[in-house]
């Protein structure tokens, strides 16, 4: 045999070792594009030969409120069908298994391969999947999914402050595995979980809990290689086990990695991350592998410091976050939106987010790991409670789901059984003594919290979970913006062995509408004056940092969201309390003036810019800033500097005349900002 055909046989076996690797190995396929859709309830859908041709096609993320949900009033609530086709090759290779993945289907999802019942899962905003392998046959495969977003008495949430978008609103995909595979039907999981059992300067131990399943007819022989890498891809420790896996039964087994001199997760500061891989192989072949990113850090809190990251008080504040949402779109977003959101949210200083009001998308946790953000996540139990045992069920699938799915991730620090449920009765309080039950049981690490509202502060159902946290809006729905103080300190009194933390309050702004000084509006009224809204946290955040002893603080909210039930401010159907605008054009003074408090960075920015025209006359001018002083000049001529209090800058009587006018600030740093008024007579 000559030189060239050895070369060439050497090649043909290289790339036939690339083939069987890579037909071995899990595939992932996005199943985003090319769906037909119908916005009603269409029994005869399920099958395989219905005609789908007059439907609308859309490509996913999809919802059917994108309109509607955003105008104010009813909104449709239902059942929506979506069909599309899946092609697979003649002479697939038998033994593989082939599953569904549904980033999110709201609320309720039945899904059919070829006019069968693939499965039906319930719960709007949690990953699922469904084993579709004795479904699929070679060629052409209909995949149809009846979505319904309707009251459905039993799936959470029953209630709340937000339109409930219809519709497949989180992305799609197909997987293809191995017979012999990592676990891909544990309520949405990855199959693999981590427990950092110790934590020093020296040195960690993890506990790596691989879920494995082997749906062949015969026992599978297979070696599990559990490898950790640094940021920049360099082993630290790797494990290698063989394994033995009984034929259609499901297994697991426990990998212990010590690590030396271990990089700790530390928030912004440092969001060092390593990178955990677990692989099965055959015969030199990687057959299976999941991937996740690790944090290696501790959380607790303490009564009078407040929250600790590995030991250390660390400062926790930022915003409650509804992903994404976007007019005319809905929460039907991509990854995109969410990156700018964060970015905004990154800019303003935030140290953590808490997600309301259910889980949110996959990429949310994957950047607050990147970015080092403490995440506070929860489960849609809000506003209403049913007593009947399908609702039990459905809260505790739902948590699972959540806990599951997201205990690998460093961010997450808080599961948060609930919000504002508007009774107080020993049914509200069992049912969330029994979720923090759960939720430590799934995670013991971990810590939990309710989001009180609605009966006294030491009632049993605000103090079942580790954190006690509270909504609580003085100043706009009742009471003044000065009690919120007061209130934490005769609280921190009586409970001096419970943490406690806010989490939400605020109150609503449009940057359509000026009224400077500002009256106190009516909270459901079509007036909602900018001004308002910035004077309401210029008090709370004051307050607020007066009292270490809160284990966090959480605005009511980092952008306006679609709350279909509202009609208040300048648009139906906008919850206006956020501090950023819906479509994100517009950051409001109330940002500003937390971007003060929260931003390491030079801050310094005029406020009431968007409060022109205006009369002439003698007026107060404020600006917010984390300087120690600033200047005023108005038409190039010097007011006078004055001194930073609580992040604001004031010169309380500024004559102005009519004509343009030009307001320009300075700081000591040299940092600078500039507005312009129509000043009239």
């Amino acid at each position: 045999m000559s030189w060239r055909s050895n070369r060439r046989a050497a090649l043909l076996a290289v790339l036939w070792l690339v083939l069987a690797t890579a037909q071995a190995a899990r595939t992932v396929t996005p199943l985003d594009g090319s769906w037909q859709f119908a916005r009603e309830d269409i029994a005869a859908a399920a099958q395989a030969d219905f005609d789908d041709g007059a439907w609308a096609r859309v490509t996913l993320p999809h919802t059917w409120n994108a309109q509607d949900g955003e105008a104010g009033g009813p909104y449709y609530r239902g059942a929506g069908w979506y069909r599309r086709v899946i092609e697979r090759p003649a002479g697939a290779a038998g033994g593989r298994r082939q599953f569904l993945e549904f980033d999110g289907a709201t609320m309720a999802a039945d899904v059919w391969v070829n006019g069968r019942l693939a499965g039906r899962h319930e719960g709007g905003y949690a990953r699922f999947r469904f084993d579709i392998t004795p479904l699929l046959r070679p060629g052409r495969n209909v995949l149809a999914v009846r979505v319904d977003n309707g009251a459905l008495p039993h799936v959470a949430p029953l209630g709340g402050d937000f339109t409930v978008f219809g519709g497949i609103a989180r992305p799609v995909r197909l997987i293809e595995t191995d017979g012999a595979h990592i676990e891909l039907l544990d309520h949405g999981g990855p199959g693999v979980q981590v427990d950092t059992e110790t934590l020093t300067s020296d040195k960690a131990r993890l506990k790596v809990r691989v879920q494995l399943r082997n749906d062949g007819s015969a026992p599978a022989s297979r070696d599990l290689l559990v490898t950790l890498r640094d940021a920049k891809g360099l082993v630290v420790v790797q494990r290698r086990q063989s394994l033995r896996l009984t034929a259609a039964a499901a297994d697991a087994t426990d990998v212990v990695l010590d690590v030396a001199k271990p990089h700790p997760w530390q928030g912004i500061d440092d969001p060092y991350l390593y990178q955990l891989s677990v692989e099965l192989h055959q015969a030199g072949a990687v057959t299976d592998t999941v991937r996740l990113p690790l944090g290696l850090r501790q959380f607790a809190v303490d009564p009078q410091r407040g929250f600790l990251l590995n030991g250390k008080p660390y400062p926790l504040h930022g915003v409650n976050y509804f992903h994404a949402g976007r007019p005319g779109h809905g929460v039907a977003v991509g990854d995109a939106d969410i990156d700018e959101d964060l970015r905004i949210l990154m800019q303003l200083g935030v140290t953590g987010l808490r997600l309301v009001h259910y889980q949110h998308p996959p990429h949310v946790y994957e950047r607050a790991d990147e970015l080092g953000l403490v995440l506070w996540t929860e489960i849609p139990l809000n506003a209403a409670m049913s007593e009947a045992p399908a609702f039990r069920v459905n809260l505790f699938q739902q948590l699972r789901e959540l806990v599951r799915q997201n205990r690998h991730h460093a961010s997450v620090a808080v599961w948060g059984v609930g919000n504002e449920v508007y009774r107080s009765d020993e049914p509200i309080r069992a049912l969330l003594g029994d979720l923090h039950r759960l939720a430590k049981q799934e995670d013991p690490s971990r810590l939990t919290t309710y989001a009180h509202c609605c009966a006294p502060d030491d009632h049993p159902m605000a103090l079942q979970t580790d954190l006690a946290s509270y909504n609580r809006y003085w100043g706009w729905y009742d009471g003044q913006l000065t009690d919120i103080g007061p209130w934490a300190d005769r609280l921190h009194a009586k409970l001096p062995d419970k943490p406690i933390g806010l989490g939400e309050y605020g109150a609503g702004a449009s940057v359509l509408q000026q009224e400077d000084p500002p009256r106190h509006p009516e909270p459901g009224g079509r007036w909602h004056p900018e001004q308002f809204q910035a004077l309401f946290h210029e008090n709370y955040a004051r307050q607020i940092a007066a009292r270490p002893f809160l284990w966090g603080h959480f605005v009511w909210l980092g952008f306006d969201h679609a709350s279909a039930g509202r009609n208040e401010g300048d648009s139906p159907g906008v919850n206006d309390k956020g501090l950023v605008t819906y479509d994100r054009r517009y950051l409001k003074d109330a940002y500003f003036l937390w971007q003060a408090w929260w931003q390491r960075k030079p801050v310094l920015h005029l406020a009431n810019g968007r409060a022109s025209p205006r009369a002439a006359g003698t007026v107060a001018v404020k600006a917010y800033s984390n300087a120690q002083r600033v200047s005023l000049e108005i038409n190039g001529r010097p007011v006078g500097t004055v001194p930073v209090v609580d992040r604001i800058a004031t010169w309380p009587a500024v004559t102005l005349v009519p004509g343009r006018t030009t307001l320009r600030v300075r700081d000591e740093r040299g940092v600078s900002d500039s507005i312009e008024w129509e000043i009239r007579p």
